[in-house]
């Protein structure tokens, strides 16, 4: 263990906090601490479309759950639907910024006896976040970290084709697509799916990663650089994948295809275009994006930050992270 840094020196200690979804289902947060007690205050960590919390912990010497704790804060990590430790459901953008992103930031709270959040949000969990946000859902949050994409999803358009064309014809066979049928295809679907997926995809060995990038992007891979993973973390991400429903697709392409997020459920807590109202928080948003991502083009995060400056200049920030 190097004694130059103090991150690897943190043995952390973590338990679990249930809550309840403001439509009565399970969910739970992981708080984290270090050694020593958190000297600043609570940030949220806000997973995508078909993993976990666990995400933010890949096998790496240093993750971002241990570069928070080191520099002294309190880490909670959400488990929202989507999160792949719980039972599949047919869930939608709609459903987390309303149901549970709310009633997660309220538990931090509470269990903090904080009036104010900070909050790091990625992929899905930052689209609906950031629905939440705009809603007026989560005024406890003052400084959100939004990655990959937020209000306004861009994608290539090989993507925007697999999303027209072929998730509707998935959608006859199957509710869910799982890219762990890489490694365990249980059914006919998911053996079809994976003999497909293998004769087009040859940029590595591992069933998983190349059923991620089918998936989720256009790329080979899609979501991430080879030369930017170890191998146990290229390893690791075997069991950190599974079912995302086709009912988000949907709703992801209506967006895609508006421009921006919209609402498909029809709650009358979400407006119906989140460009048409005022967003109803004071929160500093941070916009990252990876030049490289063929998931959501930067450009998606781009106009996310060009459309909140326009609303007030010089407070928000805009960082464009290339290749390794």
């Amino acid at each position: 263990m190097s004694e130059e840094n103090p991150i690897l020196k943190q043995k952390c200690t973590e338990r679990i906090i249930p809550f309840t979804a403001g439509d009565g289902m399970q969910l739970n947060l992981i708080n984290v601490q270090g050694e020593r007690p958190p000297s600043k205050g609570p940030v949220l960590l806000v997973h995508g479309a078909g993993v976990r919390a666990n995400i933010f912990r890949a096998p790496v010497e240093t993750t971002i759950v241990d570069a928070l704790i080191s520099a002294g804060y309190d880490v909670w990590l959400e488990n929202w639907r989507a999160s792949i430790d719980f039972k599949p459901n047919l869930w939608t953008l709609d459903q987390a910024a309303l149901y549970d992103h709310p009633q997660a930031v309220k538990t931090v709270v509470s269990e903090t006896g904080v009036n104010e959040i900070k909050a790091i949000i990625h992929c899905q969990g930052s689209t609906s976040f950031t629905m939440s946000a705009i809603a007026g859902l989560i005024p406890e949050v003052t400084c959100i970290i939004s990655n990959a994409v937020s209000l306004y999803p861009v994608v290539p358009k090989w993507s925007l084709f697999k999303l027209s064309y072929l998730v509707p014809l998935v959608k006859i066979m199957t509710p869910y697509l799982n890219p762990h049928w890489g490694v365990d295809a249980p059914s006919f679907t998911a053996k079809l799916i994976r003999f497909l997926v293998n004769l087009t995809h040859h940029e590595c060995n591992n069933a998983v990663c190349k059923q991620v990038s089918f998936t989720y992007g256009s790329g080979f891979p899609a979501l991430w650089s080879h030369e930017n993973l170890n191998e146990g973390t290229h390893e690791w991400l075997k069991e950190e994948f599974a079912e995302v429903p086709l009912r988000f697709f949907d709703q992801i392409t209506q967006c895609i295809k508006t421009g921006h997020l919209i609402s498909v459920e029809g709650f009358a807590e979400l407006p119906n275009d989140f460009t048409q109202i005022a967003p109803k928080t004071d929160a500093r948003f941070a916009f990252f994006a990876g030049e490289n991502n063929l998931c959501f083009l930067p450009q998606s995060q781009v106009n996310a930050y060009q459309y909140f400056s326009s609303l007030r200049e010089n407070y928000h920030t805009l960082h464009l992270t290339p290749s390794a």
